[in-house]
């Protein structure tokens, strides 16, 4: 299968995410991290860059690796240790790696947020939860037990999801933030609605739920954050006729 140039790949998907109209958290650093000899025959999707994905992305043959959790959230001096396999495994496999963190949660189509929804069978979805100016997650109303949402939760995701039923028994106002987004249950809760699915939060969200009436569910950082890469490489895959792969790495956070 013929090469395609970096580049074509990258200037797309920044232009499909919109990536330089976001602004995103310190070290997001959204698009192209780290850069290959310019030529991609394969793809793989990861959560999160780490030396565990980078490593799998190369025994899969991956010449690009595109991830929701890039590279540089925390300070990546000194080059020594793991810092120093990292790089040396990015350089010696050829291995690209392209971020996308909120651009990909907000995407109306390649989502987080849009595809967690649509696996839980939730329609007529509308903007929710701002973060950094801009509304990233999905609200809607509908009827359906806590419950019967829990158990589709845990199928979209394949882990059981932690329950904080603080709200009514029948969730009607639904908002959806995939993620660390459990710190923001305040600003879900003045949105109006009464059930919040996110990924992950702090301890004290489970009185703080029970003070606001909403019923939370983590349904876990890592699985509510595999459907948007899973998406975006797929799209990549049909449009420049490149093969793709997930690379696994489940936190269990």
């Amino acid at each position: 299968m013929p090469a395609l140039s970096l580049l074509q790949i990258t200037r797309h998907c920044d232009r499909l995410l919109r990536v330089p109209f976001f602004t995103d958290f310190d070290g997001a650093h959204n698009g192209l991290q780290v850069e290959n000899d310019g030529r991609v025959t394969r793809l793989a999707a990861a959560v999160d860059a780490s030396l565990a994905t980078v490593r799998l992305a190369a025994a899969q043959k991956a010449d690009l690796l595109v991830v929701h959790h890039g590279l540089f959230w925390s300070s990546r001096v000194p080059w020594t240790g793991v810092q120093r396999e990292l790089i040396g495994a990015l350089v010696h496999h050829n291995l690209a790696v392209y971020s996308a963190h909120l651009p990909l949660d907000a995407h109306p189509r390649l989502g987080n947020n849009v595809l967690l929804a649509a696996a839980l069978g939730l329609r007529a979805l509308r903007p929710f939860y701002r973060e950094k100016g801009r509304a990233i997650g999905v609200q809607t109303r509908t009827a359906i037990s806590r419950e019967r949402l829990a158990a589709r939760l845990a199928k979209a995701t394949g882990a059981t999801p932690v329950v904080l039923a603080g709200g009514p028994a029948v969730c009607r106002r639904i908002g959806v933030v995939t993620g660390g987004a459990g710190s923001g249950l305040r600003l879900a809760a003045a949105e109006g609605v009464d059930t919040f699915i996110t990924g992950e939060g702090p301890h004290h969200t489970h009185a703080l739920a029970a003070e606001l009436g909403v019923n939370v569910f983590y349904g876990g950082h890592y699985a509510t954050e595999t459907f948007g890469v899973k998406a975006l490489a797929a799209h990549l895959s049909r449009k420049f006729r490149v093969p793709w792969c997930f690379v696994d790495d489940p936190s269990g956070l």
